[in-house]
């Protein structure tokens, strides 16, 4: 498995991220640590989480990714072998139950969420730390339009990376990410570290996937590339839109099915079952399945650092892998543009 360092940091990482949110949910623990186990036999060193995790978030479960996770570094002893990535919520209404519903980037709150992620994890440092959403207001999470009215409360981004600095020099954090960011946020971290001799951010962990490129029309690629900035790409088969099940099956066991249309309803856009049917049939005509076309894309675009896989079964995992070795042809991706061109980005 080839590996690319993130950022400028010294953290090298397999081109493939194993995603974990569904740990605790839609997987046992017992699941947990058999994915985790085929992960690293595949050369897969690099493990993604969150302290809201698994999801769909609900109190009754909320930290139990971390757990399944940490109860597999004591069992395997595999600590040395992993790059560990995790992340700090931001501020939510719908998630009260994270940290008292003080989720915010200020000192205090980082603290608490460093050292209880520390403790789920059964490790001693957290080698990338990322902030799931920014603090100030962002349109996130299918919202994509800002609307200054929407303006609340936040926390300075100084501020943010002067309490994650503190962290960093007493060995709980390594390198510093964001994540759900924009082309403003990423530029306003890079300018206050460097006017304030503060942490720098490696990473940035955004939605990416065929139908929904708005990294690379948004000026963000550029940005990215020109500050040194990795992009960690989630949801590449868009909660499994990609691989086609639902098409084929609208009763398909998967995310979509099992919790409610409300928590995910930008996969269900008219728009995205078009261009899934299209994608769909491209691939098959090409001898692929939809799988292997959206992952194979992803994996391929130039400024993907690493690929954010989930899967809820050892044999989804293999099929995720295993698409690292396809290339699609120089005219099947020509198709692939044309897809996205008549609909541009129906799951953003």
């Amino acid at each position: 498995m080839q590996q690319t360092q993130l950022g400028t940091s010294n953290l090298s990482v397999s081109k493939i991220c194993l995603g974990t949110m569904t740990f605790g949910e839609q997987n046992t623990e017992a699941d947990a640590h058999s994915q985790l186990d085929y992960a690293l036999e595949r050369g897969i060193n690099f493990i993604d989480t969150a302290e809201m995790y698994p999801v769909m978030p609900r109190a009754e479960t909320q930290g139990m990714t971390e757990r399944h996770i940490g109860s597999w570094l004591k069992k395997s002893g595999a600590r040395g072998k992993v790059v560990l990535a995790t992340k700090a919520a931001g501020p939510s209404p719908h998630i009260s139950w994270v940290r008292g519903g003080q989720q915010n980037f200020d000192a205090a709150n980082l603290r608490a969420a460093v050292e209880t992620s520390l403790q789920r994890l059964q490790t001693d440092h957290i080698d990338l730390y990322q902030l799931h959403w920014p603090s100030r207001n962002v349109p996130v999470f299918g919202s994509n339009a800002f609307n200054p009215k929407l303006e609340r409360p936040c926390v300075a981004v100084e501020e943010t990376l002067a309490a994650l600095g503190d962290l960093i020099k007493e060995g709980k954090i390594g390198a510093i990410g964001v994540s759900n960011e924009s082309c403003w946020g990423v530029n306003e971290f890079i300018k206050q570290s460097e006017m304030g001799g503060l942490p720098r951010i490696a990473t940035i962990q955004n939605l990416y996937n065929l139908t929904a490129r708005h990294f690379e029309t948004s000026l963000l690629d550029e940005t990215c590339y020109r500050e040194n900035v990795s992009l960690l790409a989630y949801s590449p088969l868009a909660f499994g839109q990609l691989t086609a099940k639902y098409h084929d099956d609208p009763k398909a066991k998967g995310r979509l099915t099992l919790f409610p249309p409300t928590w995910s309803p930008r996969y269900l856009r008219p728009a995205v079952l078009s261009a899934v049917a299209q994608y769909a049939e491209l691939a098959r005509a090409n001898g692929l399945t939809p799988t292997q076309l959206a992952l194979a894309w992803c994996y391929s675009r130039w400024f993907v650092a690493s690929t954010i896989i989930g899967a809820t079964n050892l044999a989804q995992l293999k099929e995720n892998i295993d698409a690292y070795s396809v290339q699609p042809p120089p005219e099947v991706l020509a198709q692939v543009d044309a897809i996205h061109a008549a609909i541009p980005n129906p799951g953003q």
